[in-house]
C-alpha cells in the first residue's frame, strides 16, 4: 500500500484532480457513463498537479522506464519519465512501431486485440512503472504486464490516473499477477 500521508495537502489536491474529470452521459453508447479525462487535461492545475502527485508517489522507487499504454498513458507517462529522469517505452496497438516488437494478444469484450513494445526496449533487470490512464476490468493492463515480464524486466507497479473501483481492475491486477497499482482518481463504473 502507498503512503500519502506525506504528501502535502493530498485529499485536496485529489478532489480537484476529481472535479476536473467530466462526466458524459450515454456515451459512447446509452447507458455509460463516461469519464472524460480530456477536461482534466485542459485545466492546466489539474495536470500539472497529476504529474507532480504522481512523482510524489514514485520519486523514491528505483525506475528505469516508464511504460505507458497507447495513447493518452503516453501523456502523462512522458511527463511522469521527465520529472523522474528515466526513460520511456511506448506500449503500442499492434503494427505501430517500426522496428521487431514483442507482442502480447488480450481478450476484448467483443473480440481480440494485440500490445507490442519494441523488441530490446525492456531488458532483464530493468524496473519498469506501468502507466495508463484509467483502469476498468483490468484487460489492458494484464496484457501489458504480461508484456513487460516477457521482456525479463522487473515490474516496481502499475498507475493509473482514473480507476473504476467496483469493476475489479485493481483486484484482478493483484490477484492474478501480484502486482500492486495505485490510482490517483476512483469513481464507480457506472
Amino acid at each position: 500500500m502507498i503512503d500519502t500521508s506525506k504528501i502535502d495537502n493530498f485529499q485536496n489536491r485529489i478532489q480537484y484532480l476529481k472535479d476536473s474529470v467530466a462526466a458524459v452521459k450515454d456515451f459512447p453508447q446509452e447507458g455509460i457513463l463516461f469519464r472524460d479525462i480530456t477536461t482534466l487535461l485542459e485545466d492546466p492545475r489539474a495536470l500539472k498537479d497529476t504529474i507532480d502527485l504522481l512523482y510524489e508517489v514514485y520519486k523514491d522507487e528505483k525506475i528505469d522506464y516508464i511504460a505507458a499504454a497507447d495513447a493518452r498513458g503516453f501523456i502523462f507517462g512522458c511527463a511522469l519519465a521527465y520529472k523522474i529522469g528515466c526513460g520511456l517505452v511506448l506500449v503500442r496497438k499492434k503494427g505501430k512501431l517500426p522496428r521487431e516488437t514483442i507482442s502480447q494478444d488480450y481478450d476484448l469484450e467483443y473480440g481480440k486485440n494485440t500490445l507490442e513494445i519494441c523488441k530490446g526496449s525492456l531488458k532483464k533487470g530493468d524496473n519498469v512503472l506501468l502507466l495508463d490512464d484509467l483502469l476498468a476490468t483490468g484487460g489492458t493492463a494484464g496484457a501489458m504486464i504480461k508484456l513487460v515480464e516477457k521482456s525479463g524486466a522487473n515490474i516496481v507497479s502499475f498507475a493509473f490516473i482514473i480507476e473504476l473501483f467496483d469493476l475489479g481492475g485493481a483486484k484482478h491486477i493483484k490477484d492474478t499477477f501480484g502486482i500492486d497499482s495505485f490510482s490517483l482518481i476512483s469513481f464507480p463504473g457506472h
